[in-house]
């Protein structure tokens, strides 16, 4: 009768995670009834699958087993899981967001040292290979910033429920102080605390940057139910909030056009539509036309807004600033 291999092959992993002594090959082969090789290839899968698996030497033979079962094995990292992790660290480490690269290396220490030995040795020379051989490209644009001082106490006024002061260093008074009741923290291209101030329930935007003597109060503060930090960010291109409106871009044919249009992601709530000449139409609903303008100047004369008319306006002035920033005749 021809077997399921993977049956038999998660049958012999169960078997090698219940058994304190492991088994042999020949064991392994006459608990599936299989022959010798096909045994030898069936355990090599559960260990490719399961790392933790060790051989223990049981002169004249090798015994195999899955010593803390299989409810541990399915929760190992693997070697791709892990450089993934170690990736993500070093880019926020090179962009500077510092808290959040600490937490991602601290997680990093504490998987590698709840493994067992055989298991990270197992794992050590895929992910050396794998670390080395993917690097993030270097981004231009703004250093994040994301003090400890900062951060620490927002997220301690965040799971408390409490309020939160701090002097602004922006905003047409700097220096003042401010009472806010804390949502949230968006990071991007700068990073921003999302909070209403005094009985106000309208969010507003903080650079953290510009936060100092920040400081938890005793007062109890908590975002209205309704709110969503999620919804809030896609009511904008980027972080600036004004009338959300419909915009409609038409994406020509040719290099950096069409093609990378239908893979790129302009906001969360786009559709993309072919058109018979080779062109694509994107439109999605947000604010932040000034972004959203500078944002189109990579994609040069593959772009064409067809609406609104407030994006192109600030297209032309943005566009006449460039110029006459450069010497050239505004056309």
């Amino acid at each position: 009768m021809r077997y399921d291999k993977t049956t038999k092959v998660l049958e012999l992993a169960k078997t090698l995670g219940g058994s304190a002594e492991g088994l042999t090959l020949d064991e392994m082969a006459q608990l599936l009834g299989v022959g010798r090789r096909t045994a030898e290839r069936m355990r090599d899968a559960v260990w490719t699958v399961f790392p933790q698996m060790e051989a223990v030497e049981d002169p004249p033979r090798r015994r195999f087993r899955i010593p803390s079962g299989l409810d541990s094995v399915f929760l190992t990292p693997s070697a791709e899981e892990l450089a993934a992790l170690h990736t993500a660290a070093e880019l926020l480490q090179t962009n500077r967001a510092e808290s959040r690269a600490a937490a991602l290396n601290s997680l990093e220490r504490k998987l590698m040292a709840a493994m067992r030995s055989g298991a990270r040795r197992k794992l050590a020379p895929d992910l050396e290979a794998l670390s080395q051989a993917e690097i993030n490209a270097p981004q231009a644009g703004p250093m994040a910033f994301e003090d400890e001082r900062v951060l620490g106490p927002i997220r301690s006024a965040i799971k408390s429920l409490k309020g939160l002061s701090f002097r602004y260093q922006g905003g047409s008074n700097p220096g003042r102080r401010r009472d806010v009741t804390p949502f949230g923290v968006i990071y991007g291209r700068i990073n921003y605390l999302i909070a209403s101030e005094g009985d106000s329930l309208e969010p507003r935007t903080f650079r953290l940057d510009r936060l100092l003597e920040v400081a938890v109060t005793e007062k109890a503060a908590a975002p209205p139910a309704s709110f969503s930090l999620q919804a809030f960010a896609e009511e904008s291109f980027g972080i600036f909030h004004d009338p959300i409106q419909d915009v409609v871009l038409q994406i020509l044919p040719g290099d950096f056009g069409a093609d990378d249009a239908r893979q790129w992601r302009f906001h969360p709530s786009q559709t993309i539509e072919d058109q018979p000449d080779g062109s694509v139409i994107v439109r999605f609903r947000s604010g932040g036309m000034r972004e959203l303008a500078w944002h189109l100047f990579s994609w040069r004369d593959k772009v064409r807004i067809i609406g609104p008319q407030a994006l192109r306006d600030t297209m032309h002035q943005e566009m006449a600033a460039a110029i006459a920033a450069h010497g050239a005749p505004a056309t």
